[in-house]
């Protein structure tokens, strides 16, 4: 099985990921840089599965600080794949922070790119966001749609130039490459800053849950392990194919409206929600919607998981208590 560099690694999609993988057989190479956007405590956590597997690696590193620091960071043992999922994320941080972004999501991605062709690694898993697509009245979003004007947010700008990126080093160095846009991904593990998550913490607190705008945006919510497996199977086709130049949605290809939303979570949760309504937020979309026809063409990519389900499942993640850092860090950090 192959060697693969997962970029991220303790964040909601990459431990999730980095398990599948191990599970798949493969040798995992960790890196991440317990950026404080949120608790390191529950980062350690998502990676306590992969740190006691023999096969798992782990190394913290900040693409941020350059090519050398990626050198001295990572071994140089074989990486055959690298997944990069490593990136400052969300709208609304993005527009209070757009320096930030552009410093981690495209000079890092560089940075990425640059040691991936001094190492002569090939092949190249990227991450990217349906917040590209912006405000396209063409539904459901397909891969080959012109994106030009379409970015109405740094996160989402940083991502189209990620993507840009890859194809650059695609077309000068022959890097396979295939470029993933991920459609709302939720379940355990998910980050604090997310709907859901807050959603089901106000519920849990007694509090009114914020809706932006009329509560008529959607959303096309992807239950983690869906996307994780689309991830796994993109890996498999860049490990078996040669000349790869992709792009694929991997979403659930059901938008679910904000309100219909709130409700499903307000059953999952046991409360019936109180509601409190707001202006829309800067550089929100108002729908997002993946056709997923390529992936299921290329990748045998087929979303298995309801909401009412994936919810309960969150639910139940967030209900267990946090491990004590310490217990995690003294395993092998």
């Amino acid at each position: 099985m192959a060697s693969i560099l997962v970029t991220g690694c303790a964040g909601f999609i990459g431990s999730h990921l980095a398990e599948r993988l191990l599970h798949d057989g493969h040798r995992v190479v960790g890196l991440d840089n317990f950026d404080p956007f949120y608790s390191q405590a529950q980062k350690q956590q998502n990676l306590a599965a992969c740190l006691a597997h023999p096969r798992f690696s782990f190394h913290e590193a900040d693409l941020r600080r350059g090519l050398d620091a990626l050198v001295d960071s990572l071994p140089a043992d074989p990486v055959e794949v690298v997944v990069h999922l490593a990136a400052k994320a969300g709208v609304g941080p993005s527009v209070q922070d757009p320096i930030g972004y552009l410093e981690n999501n495209v000079l890092g991605t560089t940075h990425l790119l640059e040691w991936m062709r001094l190492r002569d690694i090939s092949k190249l898993f990227f991450a990217s966001s349906s917040s590209v697509y912006g405000n396209t009245r063409e539904q459901p979003f397909r891969e080959e749609q012109n994106l030009q004007a379409a970015c109405i947010s740094p996160y989402a700008a940083s991502k189209l130039s990620g993507e840009q990126l890859t194809y650059t080093y695609h077309h000068l160095y022959g890097l396979d490459v295939l470029n993933a846009r991920f459609f709302t991904v939720y379940g355990p593990r998910q980050r604090p800053d997310l709907a859901i998550h807050k959603f089901v913490r106000l519920l849990q607190d007694g509090q009114p849950i914020p809706v932006y705008g009329d509560g008529s945006t959607a959303r096309d919510y992807t239950f983690v392990l869906d996307t994780v497996d689309g991830i796994a199977r993109g890996v498999e086709y860049l490990l078996r194919h040669q000349g790869v130049y992709e792009t694929v949605n991997l979403g659930n290809s059901r938008p679910v409206a904000l309100l219909d939303l709130i409700a499903a979570v307000g059953q999952a949760v046991g409360i019936a929600p109180e509601l409190t309504f707001q202006p829309m937020q800067a550089g929100d979309v108002d729908i997002t919607y993946a056709d997923i026809s390529k992936a299921q063409r290329l990748l045998g990519y087929a979303p298995k998981t309801t909401l009412s389900d994936g919810l309960a499942r969150f639910v139940q993640w967030l209900d267990q208590p946090l491990l004590p850092a310490r217990a995690v860090v003294d395993s092998k950090f």
